[in-house]
């Protein structure tokens, strides 16, 4: 363990269980600060992510990173009024810290409390995307958990401003304890980071593939998380052709670095001699490169399609992050289903239909986080989904699924109000347990 890593875990686990205690007021004191601190040092911040660029471009160039996360690093201007448009939405959203989820009353005088408390400390580990530092520490600090950050060298400076910059803001409230939130930066702190079961309560890495895979496999600590995002949108024979056109459109290149773009387009036989063609022309307009199954190959053909190209067997499995994509022909919403869930990661899926049967046997049988009826795949974020912002996406099945907010920051404890109650007075049968469910929600004594 590094010496620095040794000595700001303990701190921020102890943080923790101080900042679990501060008043939502407060909070949301330290948010608005934030907030207008972006606002105030803009240049600054977009300056260094400049620093970034310039140095990830001659990566991009060597081969050395992909141009999907050269785009991700990018600090644009619509990321940047999401940024502080998400850190004020977070302030907006209620405080889930001390909630009420059940009550039972065991006895007269004896009442069992579930109430919601933060998980602790949370450590996220991510790859080119500064943005994440804002959302997660604002959902972070509404919540009451404590955080550690690790980003990536290639976006360092980016990283370091923004952390800096936020983290003053927030000192601005004495109530937040300022040790509560720590940017790691040396490239061993990873592996450091992986071994703290003690003090880190969850993990949540934001990256390729191959990264978060060797997160989950290389610790104790649980992860939330995804390893890819292979998302598909389906074409039914009752699909209205023109919003299958716009919403097949939107979820490809609205922003197809997105780990909920869709990769692969299936076309029921049915309508894809009238619907393919058009399709095919619309997205090649927009320098999306299309791979084809044999069936759709012949269609495609048939109608003059300049530069075909067919489909692997690897590329079903593939996550491109680029404007590819690969399209294949099914004969009933049943095999699109039985393709999703063999190829699919569970992320998000589209189904284009008219018909509600259809829409419910989808919507039931696609086994995955996110299902979209008639609408684009880049729906599934935790901003568009009304959460302020998002921690990350979930594939799990466990704690949270889909786009994760702050309710996937969240656990709780028992509270047992009591009159001076002993256990060898009911074990005895001197008295019974009366386990009536109540509204009442527990209120702090002081």
């Amino acid at each position: 363990m590094t010496n620095q890593i040794q000595e700001r875990a303990p701190k921020a686990k102890a943080a923790s269980i101080l900042l679990a205690n501060v008043s939502t007021e407060a909070k949301n004191k330290a948010l608005e600060a934030m907030a207008q601190a972006l606002e105030k040092n803009k240049q600054m911040i977009l300056d260094a992510n400049q620093k970034d660029l310039a140095a990830a471009k001659e990566m991009v160039e060597k081969g050395e990173l992909s141009t999907a996360l050269y785009d991700r690093l990018k600090l644009s201007d619509s990321k940047f009024r999401d940024m502080i448009s998400g850190i004020r939405d977070v302030a907006n959203l209620e405080d889930p810290v001390g909630k009420t989820l059940a009550a039972t009353v065991l006895d007269d005088g004896l009442t069992l409390y579930q109430v919601s408390c933060p998980i602790g400390v949370i450590g996220v580990i991510f790859e080119a995307r500064p943005d994440v530092v804002p959302q997660v520490m604002s959902l972070c600090l509404k919540s009451g958990n404590a955080t550690i950050f690790k980003g990536g060298s290639e976006a360092k400076h980016s990283n370091r401003i923004l952390f800096d910059v936020l983290t003053d803001a927030m000192k601005t409230v004495p109530e937040i304890p300022v040790d509560a939130f720590w940017l790691a930066e040396s490239r061993e702190d990873v592996a450091e980071m992986l071994k703290l079961d003690q003090y880190i309560d969850l993990l949540i890495p934001r990256g390729s593939n191959e990264f978060v895979k060797y997160i989950q496999d290389s610790t104790r600590i649980s992860v939330l998380g995804h390893t890819s995002g292979i998302c598909h949108a389906y074409v039914a024979e009752s699909a209205d052709l023109e919003t299958a056109y716009t919403v097949c459109l939107d979820s490809k290149i609205q922003y197809p670095a997105a780990c909920n773009a869709i990769e692969t387009l299936l076309i029921n036989d049915k309508i894809a001699e009238k619907f393919l063609p058009e399709m095919c022309r619309i997205y090649q307009n927009h320098n999306v490169e299309l791979r084809f199954d044999d069936v759709s190959y012949e269609v495609a053909k048939k109608a003059d399609i300049p530069d075909l190209k067919k489909a692997t067997v690897d590329d079903w499995d593939a996550e491109y992050n680029d404007l590819i994509l690969s399209v294949k022909i099914v004969n009933t919403t049943d095999e699109a289903i039985r393709h999703i869930n063999k190829h699919g990661s569970h992320h998000t899926d589209v189904i284009l239909s008219t018909d509600p049967q259809e829409i419910d046997t989808f919507a039931g049988l696609v086994d995955s986080a996110s299902v979209m009826i008639n609408a684009s795949s880049r729906f599934a974020d935790g901003f568009r989904y009304g959460k302020g912002a998002e921690v990350g996406i979930s594939t799990n099945k466990i704690h949270s699924r889909g786009p994760v907010g702050m309710e996937g920051l969240m656990i709780y404890k028992y509270i047992l109000l009591g009159s001076g109650q002993v256990v060898k007075d009911y074990a005895g049968g001197s008295k019974s347990y009366k386990h009536e469910k109540t509204q009442e929600k527990y209120c702090r004594l002081s």
